[in-house]
């Protein structure tokens, strides 16, 4: 199994220069992404912003967004800043789309909330053409740049229905777990796996997770999450104790997601000093 880690793009009080620093020593300790989370109603920086500085300063880690709310950007924009960070990081873009469950990140972009499923499909389909070079209307010229790889920026899909899963077999490279447990993760990548192979894909769907951590900062990565996810009405409470706060209890948040076949850990940070990345790199690479 993989491991990556998150960059602290949603934790309370992340500076700019915090953003920068951490992605020079992910890369360098040998994660193997760099991954942020995106939400509209939050003070957090934009996951896309802040992968392209760590596109500037890095030179081998994967950059992934876990997950962006495609529903409320434009897609022809979307697909234009995705290659654009594919061609600066020299094809290291990975683009983790969801369609959002939360009312207040469309309404302060002023989309609709209800039709945010067939959205992202036709979100996914024109990015897809754009990616290959196709002209849209009312341009004379492609408008975005070519990606890198020539099958184009892979997308990995998230979500836990059966949309979800119908996405990931029609337009992603594979699926990812947004904070759910091992096992819960587990059970829905079976489900995955085996619409990938009744859809007559080659090999199998790449599937990804997230789980939090925080290294001797118990405190403050329980303030973290309960700021984050105060929508949830009380039951983030039971969420931010969950959060392994020492190496023996992150090791086994590791151990529990390998065992269970995710092909990629993203241990996403509570907390934004950068020595969090070293203190994850000796406990777990």
């Amino acid at each position: 199994m993989r491991i990556g880690i998150g960059l602290p793009n949603t934790a309370t009080g992340t500076r700019g220069p915090e953003i920068v620093d951490w992605a020079r020593r992910a890369d360098a300790a040998g994660f193997s992404a760099l991954a942020t989370i995106g939400r509209v109603a939050y003070p957090s920086l934009d996951s896309l912003v802040s992968l392209a500085a760590a596109a500037a300063v890095t030179e081998r880690v994967e950059l992934f967004t876990n997950i962006l709310l495609a529903p409320t950007r434009d897609p022809v924009l979307l697909a234009k800043e995705a290659a654009t960070i594919d061609r600066i990081s020299g094809g290291r873009m990975l683009l983790g789309v969801g369609v959002g469950t939360r009312r207040d990140d469309f309404e302060l972009v002023g989309v609709d909330f209800e039709t945010r499923g067939s959205r992202t499909d036709e979100m996914l389909e024109t990015m897809g053409r754009l990616w290959r070079g196709e002209v849209p209307d009312g341009a004379t010229l492609p408008v975005t740049p070519s990606p890198v790889r020539p099958d184009g920026i892979p997308i990995m899909i998230g979500g836990s229905s059966e949309a979800a899963i119908r996405r990931t077999v029609r337009f992603g490279a594979g699926w990812t777990a947004g904070g759910s447990g091992p096992e819960q993760a587990a059970s829905f990548a079976e489900r995955v796996r085996a619409a990938w192979s009744e859809a007559g894909h080659p090999g199998e769907p790449r599937i990804m997770a997230l789980a939090y951590f925080s290294i001797g900062e118990g405190d403050r990565a329980r303030r973290s999450i309960l700021d984050y996810y105060a929508y949830f009405g009380g039951a983030e409470r039971g969420f931010a104790e969950s959060i392994p706060t020492s190496v023996e209890a992150v090791r086994e948040t590791v151990g529990r997601f390998e065992d269970a076949g995710i092909d990629d850990l993203i241990l996403d940070p509570t907390v934004s000093d950068p020595d969090q990345v070293d203190r994850l790199a000796e406990a777990v690479l």
